[in-house]
């Protein structure tokens, strides 16, 4: 029965997660950060859209020491999945959803001064368990949310500290950096800078407060003097994380079936608006997948895929639900890969020899791995891979990160 349920989720298309490669990825970072420095894995958008009780349960042996989410929702998926470690929110909540959060034991984030009083006033309510938990974010130019720097001095910091002196607890205080994956750190290492000198600065952060602004590049690529924590995100699932000389281990797999090959004549058209027409000869295969599974439309006439372990390019636009690639290559005569209805077709991933990794994929399409990902719909199934074998060398370790 549980053979004919894997052979079910992978009848039309599937994204095959590698979870041994999850962990491998989530290890070289506790390498870089060191055994010192609290690793908060973010867990958002259902796991960067391959199941963030998958992930969790991936990572429960290397206890983290909690998880990352951007959404209350997210929350309540981990702990009906039976997660007992912390759980913080990174982003503002709106005011509707902060009583369910604290209802969750859920650690959300304060921003401003109106976030700060409606905390406090759930706090004591007496409807939660007191003290109640909190971190602080503080905008060190990323602009989107945040108490200012320029303002601490004014009072906010103040308002914060009488807050965690009564009903409250302040669990933490942390900045998000902007540019971490540039190839030039000058504007993140300011960042770091500004933060930690507020931290230095600002009395009340107790000794048992986290400390954190690294996200997958920082952990790699920055270090801190005052940092106890550190939440990587799209290393963990495969993605590159600014220029490094150790990339991550490949996560995510995404596969279809072909339903159809046929050979066409020259000037025949594929796809809506025409957008492709045949120059010669040419056998095309039509895959059972499309933009309604998350294959980036952007990818029509220039994206490519992997069938019988070579690499065939995708003509026409991408549909709703299937994909044409081109079997032959561009020499006069044809030759294709033998292939036929029901054979698997790489669209992310390796196949034999040939690869297409994430951030490549993303490239082709104008965008960034993490909307890859994120962009996979649920028609997708998500199962485990056939084999798992490693890739590269996995041995190197990064540079200590607070060293």
């Amino acid at each position: 029965m549980r053979q004919a349920r894997e052979d079910l989720s992978r009848e039309r298309a599937w994204v095959e997660v590698d979870t041994a490669a999850l962990v491998r990825n989530f290890q070289r970072l506790r390498r870089s950060v060191g055994p010192s420095v609290k690793l908060i894995p973010m867990v958002k958008a259902d796991g960067y859209g391959l199941g963030a009780e998958r992930v969790a349960k991936a990572l429960r042996a290397e206890r983290p020491f909690g998880y990352g989410v951007a959404a209350v929702e997210e929350a309540a998926v981990l702990r009906r999945a039976g997660v007992r470690a912390p759980i913080l929110v990174h982003t503002p909540l709106p005011p509707g959803c902060l009583a369910r959060a604290l209802g969750l034991g859920v650690v959300p984030s304060v921003s401003d001064w109106a976030g700060l009083a409606a905390l406090r006033e759930l706090a004591e309510s007496g409807r939660f368990p007191a003290p109640v938990s909190f971190q602080v974010e503080v905008d060190t130019g990323m602009g989107r949310s945040g108490f200012p720097l320029s303002g601490a001095a004014d009072g906010w910091w103040s308002a914060v500290r009488s807050a965690a002196s009564g009903s409250l607890r302040l669990f933490g205080v942390f900045t998000h950096l902007h540019s971490a994956d540039e190839p030039d750190l000058t504007s993140a290492r300011r960042q770091v800078e500004r933060f930690e000198e507020f931290v230095g600065t600002a009395e009340g952060i107790g000794p048992d407060a986290l400390v954190h602004f690294a996200n997958s590049a920082a952990c790699l690529r920055l270090r801190s003097r005052v940092a106890n924590a550190a939440r990587p995100g799209i290393y963990l699932y495969g993605g590159r994380a600014g220029t490094t000389k150790t990339p991550p281990e490949p996560v995510a797999a995404v596969r279809a079936r072909i339903v159809l090959v046929r050979d066409v004549p020259p000037h025949s058209t594929a796809g809506y608006g025409a957008a492709y027409r045949a120059r010669r000869r040419e056998r095309w295969a039509t895959v059972a997948i499309g933009y309604g599974d998350g294959l980036p439309r952007a990818l029509g006439n220039r994206g490519g895929a992997i069938v019988g372990g070579r690499p065939a390019p995708i003509v026409g636009r991408i549909s709703m639900d299937v994909t044409v690639v081109r079997l032959d290559d561009d020499a006069k005569d044809l030759r294709a890969p033998s292939a036929s209805p029901g054979d698997a077709v790489t669209f992310m991933g390796s196949a034999g020899e040939a690869a297409l990794h994430l951030d490549d994929v993303a490239k082709e399409a104008g965008t960034i791995g993490y909307e890859i990902l994120t962009g996979l719909s649920p028609r997708l199934p998500r199962v485990a891979p056939e084999s798992c074998p490693a890739q590269g060398n996995h041995d190197e370790a990064p540079p200590k990160w607070n060293a």
